[in-house]
C-alpha cells in the first residue's frame, strides 16, 4: 500500500515519551526533517498525545505519537500523564528521549522499566549532546546521544528505529491464506449509511485487496442482489463473506455447500486472537438480570439510526439472553482500564487499532477474568449460525463443536 492509502492501523506505531523539555519534539522534526511538532523552550508544549502518520525511511508508512511530559505537573497533569502511558498499548517502538546534560531520574527509569515489562522493543535517545564537551560511549545497546538541533546522529537514529521494527508477518493474513489462484470469492456488502459517501469501509477495503493479492476474484454485491449474483457465478465460489448486520439474511441465501464467513470475524484472526474471542460468547449463557456488558468501538463515526454498536448489538443481547441487561459504550481510545465491573465485553473488529493494541485490549479483559467477543461472533451466535461461520477454520470449529 502507498503512503497516502495505508491505513493507521496497519502503520508501525514509534510513540516518544520523556520529560518536559528533553526535546521529543524537536527529535521528531529531525527524524522526519519535518516541522510536525511544535518546539518550544516552555515546558509541556505538548498537551495532549498528537499523532502523526507519515513515511519514515527506511521504515515506511509509520504512525508517530508524540506524547506530554511525564513530570507535568498538578492535576491537569495527572491526567495529561495517564493519557500519555496509555499510548503504550498501541506502541511498536518506544523512544524515550532524556536531557543527557543530566541524569536519567526516576520517572524515566520507571518508563524504562514499563517498556520492558511489555516487551517493547525501545531507544533511550540521549539529546542535546551538542551541549557536552565529548560525546560519551553508550552505556547499553539501548542508548544513543544526538542532537536534534545540530543534527548528530539522527541518520544512525533512524538506521536503530529501523532495526526494531516489527517482523512484517508473511503469516499474517486477512483471508488471502485460504484462497488459491482462480478461486472466487463472494463479498456480501450493504450500503452502509455511516460509510463515508462514495467508499467502502475499511475491513472491505483491506479483504479486497488480500484476495486479489492471492490471485484470487472478488466479487461484490449487497445483500439483495446476493441470489442473482450466485446464479451468475456459474460454479460455487470459493466463500461467501458478508457484513455482520446481514449475517441471518446471507445465510439463508448461501448454500449449506459453500463456506461462509463474516468480515468481523475474518479482523478478529487477523488482529486479534479468534479462538479467545468464539471463547468469550459463551459467557452469553450466563449472562442474569443485570449483568454489565460494555460494547467497544475502536473508531469514531457519525452514530445514525440504526448503528451497529449503540442499536442492533443491544436489541439482539436482549432477544437472545431474555435478560435485563446494563448495556455501556466506549469509542476510540475510550476502552477501561478497569474492566472488572462487566461481565462480558463486545468489541468491533478492530480494524482502525493496530494489531499490538488489539491483542493489548484482549490480554487486559483476560487478565481481569471477563470474557471479551466481537461483533460478527456475537451476531453470528445470535443468529443461530456461529458453527457454519467458522467451518473455514478447523482449529476454531472443532473447538467449538467439542465444547457444545
Amino acid at each position: 500500500m502507498s503512503l497516502n492509502t495505508t491505513p493507521s492501523g496497519e502503520r508501525i506505531h514509534i510513540g516518544l515519551f520523556g520529560r518536559r523539555n528533553a526535546g521529543k519534539s524537536s527529535v521528531i522534526n529531525a527524524v522526519t526533517g519535518q516541522s510536525l511538532a511544535i518546539v518550544s523552550d516552555v515546558a509541556g508544549t505538548t498537551t495532549d498525545p498528537v499523532r502523526k502518520a507519515m513515511e519514515l525511511l527506511p521504515l515506511g508508512p509509520v504512525m508517530v505519537i508524540d506524547t506530554p511530559g511525564l513530570d507535568d505537573e498538578g492535576e491537569l497533569g495527572a491526567l495529561r500523564v495517564k493519557k500519555a502511558l496509555q499510548e503504550l498499548a498501541k506502541t511498536d517502538i518506544a523512544i524515550l528521549v532524556s536531557d543527557c546534560t543530566q541524569p536519567l531520574d526516576d520517572t524515566e527509569r520507571h518508563l524504562i522499566e514499563a517498556f520492558e515489562e511489555r516487551k517493547l522493543p525501545y531507544l533511550i535517545v540521549r539529546n542535546k549532546c551538542d551541549l557536552l564537551e565529548q560525546i560519551p560511549q553508550p552505556e547499553d545497546e539501548h542508548t544513543i546521544y544526538v542532537s536534534a538541533v545540530q543534527g548528530t546522529n539522527i541518520y544512525l537514529l533512524k538506521e536503530r528505529i529501523a532495526a526494531l521494527a516489527p517482523e512484517d508477518g508473511e503469516g499474517r493474513r486477512i483471508v488471502g491464506d485460504l484462497l488459491q489462484p482462480g478461486d472466487t470469492a463472494v463479498l456480501v456488502v450493504p450500503i452502509d449509511k455511516a460509510a463515508p459517501k462514495g467508499r467502502l469501509i475499511l475491513p472491505q477495503q483491506q479483504t479486497i485487496r488480500d484476495i486479489l493479492e492471492a490471485g484470487a476474484a472478488a466479487v461484490v454485491t449487497r445483500d439483495t442482489e446476493l441470489e442473482s449474483t450466485l446464479r451468475a457465478l456459474g460454479k460455487p465460489p470459493r466463500m461467501v463473506i458478508t457484513d455482520s448486520q446481514v449475517f441471518g439474511t446471507v445465510a439463508k441465501i448461501v448454500p449449506e455447500e459453500i463456506p461462509l464467513t463474516s468480515f468481523s470475524i475474518l479482523m478478529a484472526r487477523y488482529k486479534g486472537d479468534l479462538g479467545t474471542l468464539v471463547a468469550g460468547v459463551r459467557a452469553l449463557k450466563k449472562l442474569k438480570d443485570g449483568a454489565r456488558v460494555l460494547i467497544s468501538e475502536g473508531c469514531t463515526h457519525h452514530r445514525q439510526c440504526g448503528d451497529i454498536g449503540t442499536e442492533k448489538i443491544p436489541k439482539a443481547l436482549r432477544r437472545c439472553t431474555g435478560k435485563a441487561l446494563e448495556v455501556s459504550f466506549t469509542s476510540g481510545v475510550e476502552f477501561p482500564e478497569d474492566l472488572t465491573g462487566y461481565d462480558l465485553v463486545i468489541h468491533c473488529g478492530g480494524c482502525t487499532l493496530n494489531e499490538k493494541e488489539m491483542k493489548n485490549r484482549l490480554r487486559r479483559a483476560a487478565v481481569q477474568g471477563v470474557p471479551m467477543t466481537n461483533y460478527g461472533i456475537f451476531l453470528a451466535q445470535a443468529g443461530g449460525i456461529l458453527a457454519r461461520s467458522l467451518e473455514l477454520f478447523p482449529q476454531v470449529h472443532d473447538l467449538l463443536e467439542a465444547e457444545s
